[in-house]
């Protein structure tokens, strides 16, 4: 059976503006270029999933009930545009948190690559075929040690996990356009 491939995206910093801690729909603010960006990769068979880390439920600034309506309200838009998100695959977890069901030093949270490994699980990919986009070092670590093949790191951060550092996701569609 042939495998997939995904664009696998992390969420605050790329999707959406990171304010720090965002937990609902009136502090999301989508990250200009995303629903094209989402539009192309689908166009060249590419699932969409995502993959974030939530310290926020950690800290007790949100719970998991309100990171989930908000995901719901987030695919929703995608729906909008025509974008099936295919799974957000998610991190509530934090080694300093002060709940007990919280605090562990995990394999999904990056820059462990638990996550992408449950997803290429979950949807039978080929990670080598896929694309990681993240905004922290972190995001590209967890995406080479799990085997991603094309790691794309929007910030001018240097990381040396990322091929690639763009400051748009226009730069990411012509990067992805550039593969044909």
């Amino acid at each position: 059976m042939s495998q997939n491939k995904a664009l696998i995206l992390d969420r605050d910093g790329v999707i959406n503006h990171d304010y720090g801690y965002v937990s609902a729909p009136e502090q999301f603010h989508f990250i200009d270029g995303i629903f094209d960006l989402c539009q192309v990769a689908l166009a060249r068979g590419y699932l969409i999933i995502v993959i974030t880390n939530q310290s926020g439920i950690a800290r007790g600034y949100y719970s998991i009930e309100d990171f989930e309506r908000l995901n719901e309200w987030m695919i929703a838009q995608f729906e909008i545009h025509s974008i099936p998100i295919s799974h957000v695959h998610f991190c509530p977890h934090h080694p300093d948190s002060n709940l007990p069901e919280f605090a562990k030093s995990c394999d999904c949270r990056k820059p462990k690559a638990g996550l992408f490994h449950q997803a290429a699980t979950d949807y039978n990919l080929d990670l080598t075929q896929s694309i990681a986009v993240g905004d922290k070092v972190r995001d590209m670590v967890a995406a080479q040690t799990a085997g991603v093949g094309t790691r794309i790191l929007l910030s001018s951060l240097p990381c040396d996990a990322a091929q690639y550092m763009v400051q748009s996701h226009t730069e990411i569609i012509d990067l992805l356009k550039g593969q044909e």
